[in-house]
């Protein structure tokens, strides 16, 4: 094979090829221009000479990418910190967008609250202006934001959430920026210290992010669904309702005395009581299931809730279906204290 065959351009470069041979030499010089005019500008932006690499910083499912550039500006992914609290990232609007319009809407809504308004509004124009700087090595462009905005991000999601301005939908949002602040105060204390005894030489590099990925998958292992959707299918079915109801978040009410029978009655002797004993002690009441052990409780509970929903399956209707989970799993004591009617025991 020739030089000259070996030089030809295929695929998109022989269309690209073909582009450039039909522009006139006055546009291919501004096109050169142009190209140069480019380059400098990227060659004037700040050089990350420090970066996460293989080792992200994790948050729960989410990995946030770090930066340090060369002016000890530290840097967090714009996707990333979008994930880490919550956020969607998908659709057609950018992470920036999405991050300034939540600000935006916030500051609209707090125009009652001085201190929130102007907060929220001046977290917008940060969040309106990321920063673009040059990655190591390869020298392309990548887009984040200043570490610390952050946690002025969840400084204004749990006062917009305080002050009752957050949608419903939006307020995993401010659980999630709680676990986050929380788990960087603890971590945080832990730099400090490690800092001021100099123990910082010694410790494993990974050391302070392994510490805070174990406190935010501690924290968010409650939002994690426990119960199957199976299993309020049946239950509609055995109980006579329409499934799906028209709002798929309609439960109701007298699902949870049903569901303490079903599942923490018929679970360990003593559970319901117990749980229920700890709930009152929390001024935010949770469900029952977020407060059995990750060890113990949880696969216990799976392991119930998958024979419950057999024999829920195999069932024509709810007394059927008692009938059955009497025999395979009694009630521990028997309790008569669930307020249940008699045909539902």
């Amino acid at each position: 094979m020739s030089d000259e065959t070996q030089k030809k351009p295929v695929g998109r470069a022989k269309g690209g090829a073909a582009r450039q041979a039909a522009l006139s030499p006055e546009q291919r010089r501004e096109n050169a221009r142009k190209a140069a005019l480019a380059k400098a500008e990227i060659a004037k932006l700040p050089l990350a000479t420090h970066e996460s690499g293989d080792h992200p910083l994790k948050i729960g499912d989410v990995e946030l990418t770090c930066y340090v550039l060369e002016d000890g500006t530290r840097v967090l992914s714009q996707r990333g910190m979008q994930a880490g609290v919550g956020m969607s990232t998908g659709g057609s609007s950018s992470g920036e967008q999405r991050l300034t319009n939540f600000a935006l809407s916030i500051a609209a809504k707090s125009s009652e609250i001085s201190d929130l308004q102007l907060s929220s509004t001046a977290l917008a124009e940060r969040l309106k202006q990321p920063i673009r700087f040059r990655l190591p090595g390869i020298g392309a462009v990548a887009f984040g934001y200043e570490a610390t905005i952050l946690a002025d991000l969840c400084d204004v999601i749990l006062a917009a959430r305080s002050n009752k301005l957050l949608q419903k939908q939006q307020l995993h949002i401010a659980d999630h920026a709680e676990i986050l602040v929380r788990g960087f105060a603890r971590v945080g204390i832990i730099a400090l210290i490690d800092e001021a005894t100099g123990y910082q030489r010694d410790r494993a590099r990974d050391a302070l992010a392994k510490i805070l990925e174990a406190w935010v998958a501690k924290e968010l292992q409650p939002y994690v669904r426990a119960f199957p959707a199976e299993y309020y299918e049946e239950l509609f079915r055995l109980r006579g309702l329409k499934y799906p109801p028209e709002n798929p978040k309609f439960r109701p009410q007298y699902f949870g005395l049903l569901t303490n029978d079903i599942v923490y009655e018929r679970l360990a002797p003593g559970l319901l009581e117990e749980l229920k004993r700890q709930a009152a002690k929390d001024e935010k009441k949770k469900h029952l299931h977020r407060r059995l052990t990750q060890e113990v409780g949880h696969p216990r509970l799976r392991e119930h809730l998958a024979s419950v929903v057999t024999a829920m399956k195999l069932s024509a209707d709810y007394p059927d279906f008692i009938t059955k989970m009497n025999r395979l799993h009694p009630r521990f004591g028997d309790n008569q204290m669930l307020d249940l009617e008699e045909g539902d025991r």
